[in-house]
């Protein structure tokens, strides 16, 4: 009987803790995986404008920024974003720009993204990406609006408007709009 009343305060104690917590801390400023807290899953940022396809990073050479571990294939492409690391990072913490530009957050993938205007963008879905090709210009001053707002609720450092807005939209507008030609084919326009 003493061993029971034990657990139940054992379990009390945790559910106490885990009620403690902030529920909108699910949700962060940049976007990370789940179990490894890394940010972008794991991809290193430098390789989407540098390769072909993103290309996973590891964490032997990894870079703290934003609050959050951010993984590279090598030393150089890890010292390339330390020096700038708003060049490479991605757009809105990496959230889905459709999404923020309709109003609300939806985490971006990784494998899901367009390089437009030197900005990296992710996107939750293919037909969130098509979306975005079709009205590149109104989809990013929408999301750039609705960001500050949306991201009031976010646990980790404070959300700032992203660093595309320092740029003028001519770079981006002027990029040609290239449809995938497969749902997992990715758009790099420059």
């Amino acid at each position: 009987m003493r061993q029971i009343g034990k657990q139940i305060l054992t379990i009390a104690f945790w559910l106490g803790l885990a009620a403690a917590g902030r529920a909108d801390g699910l949700v962060t400023t940049v976007v990370t995986d789940p179990l490894s807290g890394v940010a972008i899953d794991g991809y290193d940022p430098v390789s989407y404008f540098t390769d072909a396809d993103p290309q996973q990073g590891v964490p032997d050479f990894e870079y703290d920024w934003a609050g959050v571990p951010w993984y590279f294939e090598s030393a150089a492409n890890r010292d390339v974003f330390a020096r700038n690391p708003q060049i490479y990072a991605p757009q809105f913490g990496g959230h889905c720009l459709m999404a923020l530009s309709r109003g609300y957050l939806s985490d971006g993938k990784p494998r899901l993204y367009v390089v437009d205007g030197l900005k990296l963008y992710f996107f939750y879905s293919t037909a969130n990406r098509d979306a975005f090709l079709l009205s590149k210009a109104a989809a990013v001053d929408s999301a750039t609006k609705n960001w500050p707002e949306l991201s009031k609720g976010l646990a980790g450092p404070e959300a700032e408007t992203p660093a595309s807005m320092g740029l003028t939209m001519a770079v981006a507008a002027a990029a040609p709009a290239v449809a995938p030609a497969a749902p997992d084919a990715n758009v790099a326009s420059n």
